[in-house]
C-alpha cells in the first residue's frame, strides 16, 4: 500500500509542478513532445527526491503559475525544456 501511495503522490507532484509552470503533460504527450516512458521517468525521478514535503508545501503556497520549480527539483530541467517546447507550439 505504501508503494502505491508514494507512486500516486509523486505522480500528482510531477503533474502539479508541470501545471504551475504552464505545461499540461497530457497535452504534451498528445502533441508528441513527451512520451509515456518520459513521463514515467519524470515520476521515478520525483520519487528519488528525499524532500517531497517541501514540494507539497511549495505547491500549496503557489496555487497559481510559477516561473520555476523549487530549488533542487529533480525534474527542473525537463520541465523547463517542456515549457519551452509548449510555448513554441502555441
Amino acid at each position: 500500500m505504501a508503494f502505491h501511495a508514494s507512486l500516486d503522490m509523486h505522480f500528482w507532484l510531477t503533474r502539479g509542478m508541470a501545471r504551475r509552470l504552464g505545461v499540461n503533460l497530457t497535452e504534451a504527450m498528445h502533441q508528441g513532445l513527451l512520451t509515456r516512458a518520459d513521463f514515467a521517468q519524470m515520476v521515478a525521478r520525483c520519487r528519488t527526491c528525499s524532500d517531497s514535503q517541501r514540494c507539497l508545501e511549495f505547491l500549496a503556497e503557489h496555487p497559481e503559475s510559477i516561473s520555476e520549480p523549487p530549488e533542487g527539483c529533480t525534474n527542473a530541467q525537463v520541465l523547463d525544456e517542456l515549457r519551452q517546447l509548449v510555448n513554441e507550439t502555441r
